[in-house]
């Protein structure tokens, strides 16, 4: 090989790869229809939040990772569970994972100057560097609302009443939708009994709560086994479990196995109940497995009977009873605020009632069965949040939508008011000379000027392809002039929706020109009026019945 050779071949594998267009794991692109669905639900939950008293605040994305403190998903390094980094002061910083301990730092930050109780409301994306999964997402959106100030239950009673109240706005109605309350000073008596009292047993008591909170999904086995050694899932991964003993995890499983189906008339089928060998019982009958219970009083009773020998379980008992007596005077019954002491919420920071937005209706699965939607948002009282920055505790209480499930939960149950992504009108270029594309540059102009949505096809293709790519840009309809239309005066405009729906039932091409589907000439000077007629025809059809 000669050296010029040589240095061409060095010079080739020199050249640096192209990059391959990937998507990172957990992450995903959004267009149009989604986007727009999205804005549609953010300004609904804002309404209903307005409603109530709570104006806006907004925090950065990226926060000092100690402010996040130790109550992220996973405490044994800063970039473990959260996306951090460290800056060029060497200080670590992380994108924030939910929109609670950002705000605990801007009130301590600010606690002076705001009003108390604060109360507040945030939209935005948080970030969970934690292992993706079918409907599990490393960036997601989260829609808050929080009052701070406050140690009375009534504020968390209000915040269930909102969350009620907003899943109504956005069309999901009563018997569609559960708000389950929990106390975790409940939880944290069944703890105390267990013998996980203590900061000792910090670590264990977090692990035995993701284990409760997972009971739907890996029943009672896989709780058993987080609450034990650890667990396999199917991919092979293991999560570490909390190290019981034998009588410990058996407290545990008592607990969720008595009241785990207090929900179940809500939530489940009369068939699931019969399956299960479920059934309605009175407190003074006893607790078989599934103890079944129909409302808030025989919850809150069987409670009082069973756990109140713990004084932190008594005090969660009555500050349930007091929210339950609160939304029932507020007309609030259980099937739409039901006390469910099988609520657990993962994070630690909880320290109160805690909630979950649930919606019951079905939809179909992976596999094609039906499956309950399940959670879209929950909260709870997290009154030690504010005061880490303090010295003293702050009471504080709110509640979370997820914005992402949310929204597929809204376009399963009703796909056609989702699919709002309508593109803009295509005036269609037929003669490219100064003249006439300076004469359809003003026709886009006035479309626009009466606040139409609409664009200029500024490619090189013909008329096919001009029609094919206002197909892609979901335009309702086109406009189309060529010399001869504008010698007349007038412009064609043809309805996209309306003609593939007419062609359906047009098997030949004669027919096709006779009918010349959903296509209309008008004057020039009514083409504003006849792009609004298509218009208010596609928004009526897109429109929920």
């Amino acid at each position: 090989m000669s050296d010029a050779s040589s240095n061409d071949a060095d010079k080739a594998d020199r050249k640096p790869a192209r990059p391959k267009p990937r998507l990172p794991r957990g992450l995903v692109d959004r267009g149009p229809a989604e986007i727009a669905a999205t804005e549609a639900l953010v300004a609904a939950v804002r309404a209903s939040y307005e409603l109530y008293g709570f104006e806006p605040v907004e925090t950065p994305l990226i926060e000092y990772a100690d402010a996040l403190g130790k109550f992220l998903p996973d405490q044994d390094r800063p970039n473990e569970g959260v996306f951090a980094f460290q800056d060029d002061d060497e200080e670590w910083l992380a994108l924030r994972y939910d929109l609670t301990a950002p705000l605990a730092r801007y009130v301590a930050e600010n606690y002076e100057r705001l009003p108390k109780p604060y109360r507040s409301f945030r939209a935005g994306w948080v970030f969970r560097n934690e292992k993706p999964g079918p409907g599990r997402f490393r960036q997601f959106m989260q829609f808050d609302a929080d009052t701070v100030g406050t140690a009375s239950v009534a504020a968390d009673a209000e915040i269930c009443m909102m969350a009620a109240d907003t899943l109504e706005k956005l069309g999901i109605p009563r018997g569609d939708y559960v708000i389950r309350v929990n106390n975790r000073k409940l939880l944290d008596g069944v703890m105390e009994i267990a013998g996980l009292a203590g900061d000792e047993n910090a670590g264990r008591r977090l692990i035995v709560l993701r284990a409760i909170d997972k009971l739907d999904k890996i029943g009672e086995e896989g709780v058993r086994e987080l609450l034990g050694r650890g667990r396999m899932d199917v991919s092979g991964d293991f999560t570490k479990g909390a190290n019981l003993e034998d009588s410990q995890i058996q407290v545990i499983v008592d607990f969720v196995n008595a009241l785990q189906f207090t929900h179940l008339r809500y939530t489940r089928s009369a068939d699931e109940i019969t399956e299960r060998g479920l059934k309605f019982v009175n407190v003074s009958d006893g607790s078989p497995a599934g103890y079944y219970v129909d409302d808030n009083g025989s919850t809150l009773k069987y409670l009082l009977e069973k756990f109140s020998s713990s004084a932190v379980a008594l005090e969660g008992i009555r500050e349930l009873e007091e929210i339950s007596d609160l939304v029932q005077a507020a007309g609030y019954n259980e099937k739409r605020i039901l006390i469910d002491p099988s609520v657990v919420r993962g994070l630690e920071y909880y320290t109160g009632p805690v909630f979950e937005a649930e919606l019951t209706f079905t939809v179909l699965g992976d596999d094609g069965r039906p499956v309950r939607f399940g959670s879209v948002g929950g909260g709870g009282r997290y009154d030690g949040l504010v005061g880490r920055f303090r010295g003293e505790d702050v009471p504080a209480t709110g509640f979370s939508v997820g914005v992402s499930r949310l929204s597929a939960a809204l376009a399963a149950r009703a796909p056609k008011a989702q699919a709002s992504g309508q593109g803009p009108v295509v005036v269609l270029v037929l003669d490219r000379d100064a003249g006439s594309m300076a004469h359809y540059q003003r026709m886009v102009q006035t479309l626009r000027g009466a606040g139409i949505r609409a664009e200029l096809y500024l490619g090189t293709s013909g008329l096919k392809a001009q029609m094919k790519y206002a197909d892609r840009r979901d335009a309702p309809c086109v406009v189309i002039q060529g010399s001869n239309e504008r010698g007349a005066g007038t412009v064609e405009i043809k309805d996209l929706v309306e003609g593939k729906r007419l062609a359906e039932g047009i098997e030949d091409n004669k027919a096709w020109r006779e009918a010349r589907p959903a296509q209309v000439t008008v004057p020039e000077g009514d083409l504003v009026a006849a792009v609004r007629d298509i218009l208010a025809r596609r928004t009526a059809e897109r429109s929920p019945a």
